[in-house]
């Protein structure tokens, strides 16, 4: 039980991980085919295990976070995600539901194109566009409306016709692919490095602090839904021409079927003919056309019963594999990477693909000139996924593993428990060092400006940094002599190292690298133990007691703190004044335990993430939605009409952030 403990919990802190990477970073690690497994698996588990569920797991949630930079708002009607599905059959068991619980088989369905863009929610009042958010988690969203109002497909005023509705339209942030290649090219002219993709771009653009250089972007919003009271529409068909008749940009390209063969005809075209599309899409949306049948069919926690997208599966071609690097993570973990002759997918070129794992890369086989089966992950990050058994290397020339170290020479060792080999040199090999720095300043551990990625490689390179403790240390003359610095930046850095020392010790004990050791095992151990000393003396049995923690996270605890080198640059860290104990005014304590809360609207005192904080730091738990478990609301300014309207029939009392510091006082 306890090993099905554990695979919950990493399944969570990696689809938290990869979240973190598509929602805030603008970045796609894994395809969208990965990620929904992920997703299923989790949903498989905590379905067989309900003593395991958490109201926070990710299984629960909408969207990805918001964003520290804009304030929150709240939807006036939820932002619900849609479920997803890559084949005939799920589409045909998704069919079978709606028939079931509408009890009818002749009616619409109306199928849409799946803009692949930033999703965006625009609330108009009299005619006129009152803010604009992102989806952020499904309930609350970042305010960009600043940014929004340069894109001038986004009107700002409504024909007189239609200026005394109010109403919320959703669409998708998205750029042109001639677009997006002539942004490039000026990028490219001035000596910048080009955008990965329109996707991200979209997304990272609208997300920018100077409005006036997102206007400079070629941004389009393409617009697909009305939500509304004011509005009396039957069909989802007639919404989208009432959308076009007030001057939105919804593209012409729906289609409404009969049945379900028709929607799979619809899914078909547009798999063929999708590059002839001068904007990307990721597959098709497939709608129940009638309103009524969609309030009748409702919503999950996460999705509409009515809707579901069918996603396309990534484009895989052939090419030549000519070589193997392999490449030393923060962990030590030893992962594979093919060296490729160059091929064209999805309008870019691709030279190289992991393949994650030594297990992977046994599985394969591979040969020097063996012709292999490449996919773009998510469009974007590309991967091995066969071999062409008719265009095979010689067998003599089938790629070993390596024994050492690429990196530092010294021995790989390989546990039974895991998919990769490990470089033994902890210490002094150079990408493992560095990879420990940068994830003790990134964002969600001490959150250091100043410090990226390659400022941390030229700092390593010359001396400056050897491990985490070292950035306490920094010589900000010798910095300043730096091409490229001067005596602002070095004052700048400063100031961010010496931020840092206020982190609380939740963000240190994550900032300092112990495996598996995630953001959500942090906060977990910190509850049970409120020093790092007391933590450093705890055995195995001991340390599995604690809720999530496994045996796994447990020995590797126990071995961390068993390695003299780490005890030392703990003490390091200790004299330069970091937190390693929970201090009486981080209000931890007990007093929330057993406590519901969900939490909307903007608050004065503290941010969303630091109220979730002070209750989860108290033993209290934090949902998405109100329910009849729901004890407190903690209401903000601009708090979400739908959540305090179910607080109010359920009877769930309802505080502002001065009654929760009440409560743990």
């Amino acid at each position: 039980m306890d090993n099905i403990k554990q695979k919950i919990q990493e399944l969570r802190d990696l689809i938290n991980q990869h979240n973190y990477y598509y929602y805030d970073l603008d970045k796609n690690i894994i395809s969208d085919i990965e990620y929904d497994e992920l997703l299923a698996e989790l949903v498989r588990l905590e379905n067989d295990y309900p003593q395991f569920k958490d109201e926070n797991s990710p299984t629960n949630r909408v969207g990805g976070g918001l964003s520290e930079k804009f304030d929150s708002e709240s939807h006036i009607y939820p932002m619900y995600s849609l479920d997803n599905t890559y084949s005939s059959e799920e589409l045909e068991a998704w069919y079978d539901r709606v028939v079931k619980n509408i009890g009818i088989t002749d009616f619409e369905f109306c199928c849409e194109l799946k803009y692949d863009g930033a999703s965006v929610n625009l609330l108009y009042d009299e005619g006129k566009l009152v803010r604009g958010l992102t989806r952020g988690d499904g309930s609350n969203g970042d305010n960009i409306t600043k940014n929004l109002k340069t894109i001038s497909s986004i009107p700002i005023k409504l024909k007189e016709s239609f200026k005394k509705n109010k109403f919320e339209i959703r669409g998708e942030i998205i750029i042109h692919l001639d677009s997006f290649a002539q942004l490039n090219k000026k990028r490219k002219d001035n000596g910048e490095q080009p955008f990965m993709n329109p996707r991200n771009t979209a997304s990272g653009s609208i997300k920018m602090l100077d409005s006036n250089e997102v206007a400079r972007r070629p941004l389009e919003c393409f617009l697909y839904s009305i939500v509304s009271d004011d509005i009396a529409i039957e069909d989802h068909s007639e919404l989208l021409n009432v959308a076009r008749e007030m001057g939105f940009n919804v593209p012409n390209y729906e289609r409404v079927v009969n049945s379900i063969q028709g929607v799979k005809e619809y899914i078909k075209y547009w798999e063929i003919n999708r590059k002839t599309l001068p904007f990307e899409i990721d597959g098709v949306v497939i709608k129940i056309n009638k309103i009524d049948y969609q309030n009748q069919l409702g919503f999950t926690s996460k999705f509409p019963r009515w809707a579901i997208s069918y996603k396309y599966k990534a484009e895989n071609l052939a090419t030549r594999l000519k070589s193997i690097s392999f490449n030393v993570g923060r962990t030590g973990a030893i992962t594979p990477v093919a060296n490729l002759e160059p091929v064209l997918i999805s309008g870019s070129t691709v030279k190289r693909a992991s393949l994650h794992s030594y297990d992977q890369m046994l599985k394969l086989k591979l040969r020097v000139n063996d012709f292999v089966l490449v996919e773009k992950g998510g469009e974007i990050i590309p991967k091995i996924t066969g071999i062409d058994e008719e265009r095979r290397g010689s067998s003599e020339d089938e790629i070993i593993f390596p024994e050492i170290c690429p990196e530092c020479n010294s021995k790989l060792e390989k546990l039974e428990s895991e998919a990769n080999y490990f470089c033994t040199n902890y210490i002094d090999c150079r990408p493992q060092a560095i990879g420990r720095i940068q994830h003790f300043v990134s964002r969600k551990a001490m959150n250091i400006d100043g410090l990226g990625d390659e400022t941390i490689r030229l700092f390593y390179d010359l001396g400056f940094l050897r491990d985490i403790a070292d950035i306490y240390n920094l010589n900000y003359d010798e910095i300043s002599k730096i091409e490229g610095y001067g005596e602002k930046s070095a004052k700048n850095l400063k100031k961010g190292i010496e931020e840092s020392k206020l982190n609380s010790f939740q963000k240190v004990l994550f900032g300092i690298g112990i495996r598996y050791v995630g953001e959500s095992a942090s906060k977990k151990i910190i509850k049970h133990v409120d020093s790092i000393d007391k933590l450093a003396h705890m055995d195995i049995e001991s340390l599995s007691s604690i809720d999530e923690i496994g045996d796994k996270t447990a020995k590797s605890i126990v071995d961390f703190f068993s390695d003299i080198n780490n005890i030392q640059i703990i003490n390091k860290l200790k004299s330069f004044g970091l937190n390693f104990y929970q201090k009486d005014n981080d209000n931890h304590s007990a007093k929330l335990n057993g406590k519901i809360f969900v939490i909307s609207g903007v608050f004065e005192s503290h941010s969303r993430d630091e109220i979730k904080n002070i209750i989860e730091l108290n033993g209290g738990k934090v949902s998405s939605s109100v329910s009849k478990k729901t004890n407190y609301l903690v209401a903000g300014n601009n708090i979400g009409p739908s959540k305090l309207s179910t607080a109010n029939e359920l009877g769930v009392s309802i505080i502002n952030e001065v009654n929760l510091i009440d409560l743990i006082s």
